[in-house]
């Protein structure tokens, strides 16, 4: 079972190579700039690439035996559309009965309509890349609303400033990156990781 868990060097190549993984001069939405940033679908694009990343993540819950034991009524649940593919695949891995994704709808992140109390099974939040933690803490908190419990959480790529746990469950992940963050050009200028690259505005 724990040789289906792909090690943190296996992740990274295969978000280099997929592109996913880039490195150069970017400038997130908070006007942060940084030197790497990911794009976690160019990596779930490819069909072999997902099944390893989901089923990696899916090991570690299946080895928490309050997880396991509560298998197949299970949800899992996206809070954001990247983590989709994850959590189709890691459900697929589980066996759960459920999947459920979040959406914004007027600032406000909630589920489809009609779904309602008692719906939702005891519950793990999957996401792609887990970078502030505000998408799977408001999902965490939907959930609850819900009535259902948060039995896991976790994500395929973590930074490593983001939160370690959500209410005491602890996050999963298969890579933790360190990105350093920047609040102007000039800062990030005289980083270590600075380069000649062209400035790049993107979106989470």
């Amino acid at each position: 079972m724990v040789n289906l868990v792909p090690q943190p060097d296996t992740v990274m190549d295969i978000l280099r190579q997929t592109g996913a993984y880039r490195k150069g001069h970017f400038i997130y939405p908070t006007g942060k700039h940084a030197s790497h940033y990911f794009q976690m679908p160019l990596a779930f694009r490819y069909y072999d690439n997902a099944r390893i990343l989901s089923v990696g993540l899916s090991r570690l819950f299946r080895m928490e035996k309050d997880v396991a034991k509560m298998l197949p009524k299970v949800s899992v649940i996206s809070p954001s559309p990247g983590g989709i593919m994850v959590a189709f695949g890691v459900r697929e891995a589980l066996t759960a009965d459920q999947i459920y994704w979040t959406e914004m709808e007027e600032g406000k992140r909630q589920f489809r309509q009609y779904i309602g109390t008692g719906d939702v099974y005891p519950a793990i939040v999957v996401d792609d890349i887990l970078r502030s933690g505000n998408a799977m803490r408001e999902t965490i908190s939907l959930v609850k609303e819900m009535g259902a419990e948060v039995i896991g959480c976790g994500a395929i790529v973590k930074f490593e400033d983001s939160p370690t746990e959500f209410d005491g469950v602890p996050v999963k992940s298969l890579l933790t990156f360190d990105v350093n963050f920047y609040d102007s050009e000039e800062e990030w200028k005289v980083s270590r990781s600075a380069s000649e690259s062209e400035e790049q505005k993107v979106r989470y």
